[in-house]
């Protein structure tokens, strides 16, 4: 993970972000920072805002004050849906539902944006399709379709195809939260994988041990607001704000530092430990 990337302009910053549906304010002057190769996290309870951050950068939202840039284009003032689709192709978004298209295999889920979006030659766009495929250890279901996976096995084949269009940055929306508990470290494993290659990636995430391992950068949101941020450590390890320690105290029975758990499969060096789904 860089450790010079930090003094360079953001990636991505959002400055004084507001956003309300109707009378309900959700983002009430958001500032964040991501750097390039960054693992950043946003944590916080149920509704507090975090996946509407994320539908933000992507341009699926549109908030009414504050402005948000992701690398030199300034989405905020993005009127036309081409333009955010020229967005969209250089920042992928993993979803907590695969939303694979269930009439297509495996291989023609990963296909089918780079040739059509991004007019890439069926030969190289299927070259690439299987190499990402044995990336996330699905290249033996390329034939296969949606339905006849696991959850586990969609989500990896989703970020497989998220990772098709050669994103710079890559937003990862709960994508372990549809997941049964046992597929859970397949997932897991490839995302960590990609923080360890230096993809750029912002997660959005109750998997609060994962998010501690592997996170530069952790924010802490609650009503709509950061109530703070800092390194991984310094968040899960010395929480200044109440409201933070209270909050990993309930997730993580400690306020701040977890006790060691037996064979947690959530370790860095337990990871390798699971089997992924055949």
């Amino acid at each position: 993970m860089p450790s010079t990337e930090t003094v360079a302009e953001p990636l991505v910053r959002l400055r004084d972000l507001h956003l309300s549906f109707g009378n309900n304010p959700v983002l009430k002057g958001i500032d964040l920072d991501v750097h390039r190769g960054q693992a950043v996290s946003i944590i916080g309870p149920s509704g507090s805002g975090k996946s509407t951050i994320l539908r933000c950068i992507t341009g699926l939202l549109q908030p009414q004050r504050g402005s948000i840039r992701v690398g030199t284009t300034e989405v905020h003032t993005l009127a036309q849906e081409a333009q955010r689709i020229e967005l969209r192709k250089r920042v992928g978004f993993v979803f907590q539902q695969y939303n694979l298209f269930p009439h297509l295999s495996v291989l023609e889920n990963l296909v089918i944006a780079p040739r059509k979006v991004l007019g890439r030659n069926r030969i190289d766009a299927e070259k690439d399709a299987r190499a990402l495929l044995a990336k996330v250890r699905m290249e033996h279901k390329a034939d296969a379709y949606p339905g006849q996976l696991s959850g586990g096995q969609q989500q990896r084949v989703a970020i497989a195809r998220a990772l098709a269009m050669r994103p710079e940055l890559i937003l990862f929306d709960e994508v372990t939260s549809a997941l049964d508990p046992e597929t859970v470290g397949e997932v897991l494993t490839v995302i960590r994988e990609l923080t360890e290659e230096g993809m750029t990636c912002v997660l959005v995430t109750h998997e609060m041990r994962f998010a501690e391992e592997i996170s530069d950068i952790v924010y802490f949101t609650e009503n709509g607001v950061i109530v703070e941020h800092g390194s991984a450590a310094q968040i899960f390890q010395h929480p200044t704000s109440e409201r933070t320690q209270e909050f990993l105290r309930h997730a993580l029975g400690d306020p701040g530092r977890r006790p060691p758990i037996a064979n947690d499969p959530y370790l860095l060096t337990n990871l390798s430990r699971y089997s992924l789904s055949v």
